[in-house]
């Protein structure tokens, strides 16, 4: 639901000093060669770059281009409004007074195209280097008061393996088995090999090796 309309004192002054302003500037182009409707223009013309200046300024302080736009409208404006309260005479208006009228349209466009184009100010994004090392300022002041992990047990030290108890050979075994290595060499002329031997005996492994060793065979 919409609100009503109040009369407010200063919304009566705003349209009284509009309308007045208005008045003046169409006054001031008329006498300066500008007739029909174009007198009627640049009232317009003077107003909407007021206005585009002041939204401009609501949005960025500290745009100097945007004070320069609204003091060139509001001299605009108020030197209408001097000039023809009897300062001026409007029947002889000087060229350099026509020549500025005239180029005013220019002037006023090229300063609202500026006031609406240009950028916003935006804050500038705040670096993530802080948040970034916070954590890790956080993390170090955590683990800083935690004991230090206990050292694992030593392994016990593996047991070597028990040594081969020696075999021992008998006496006749060991003869037997030099007849035959002593039979061998005299029938071939050459040493009876380890293998040749253990198998003509067939005993094991390890007493194989031990009559071998004892014998000093290859």
């Amino acid at each position: 639901m919409s609100r009503p309309i109040r009369a407010d004192a200063v919304l009566v002054q705003a349209v009284i000093a509009g309308a007045l302003s208005f008045a003046h500037l169409h006054d001031l182009a008329s006498a300066a060669g500008q007739s029909g409707w174009k007198a009627w223009a640049y009232p317009i013309s003077v107003d909407l770059l007021l206005v585009a200046a002041w939204r401009r300024l609501r949005t960025a302080r500290k745009d100097r281009s945007a004070w320069t736009w609204f003091v060139i409208a509001l001299f605009a404006s108020l030197g209408a409004n001097i000039a023809t309260a009897g300062l001026l005479d409007l029947t002889h208006v000087p060229a350099w007074l026509c020549i500025l009228v005239a180029g005013w349209p220019a002037l006023a466009f090229l300063g609202g195209t500026l006031l609406v184009h240009a950028p916003n100010e935006t804050p500038a994004p705040a670096t993530p280097a802080q948040a970034v090392d916070e954590p890790a300022a956080t993390e170090v002041d955590l683990h800083r008061d935690e004991p230090a992990p206990a050292a694992a047990p030593a392994l016990p030290a593996a047991r070597p393996e028990p040594a081969a108890p020696a075999v021992t050979v008998p006496a006749a075994l060991l003869d037997h088995a030099r007849k035959i290595a002593e039979s061998h060499r005299a029938a071939t002329g050459s040493p009876m090999a380890a293998d040749a031997l253990s198998a003509r005996l067939g005993l094991p492994g390890p007493m194989s090796a031990a009559i071998t060793s004892e014998l000093q065979l290859s």
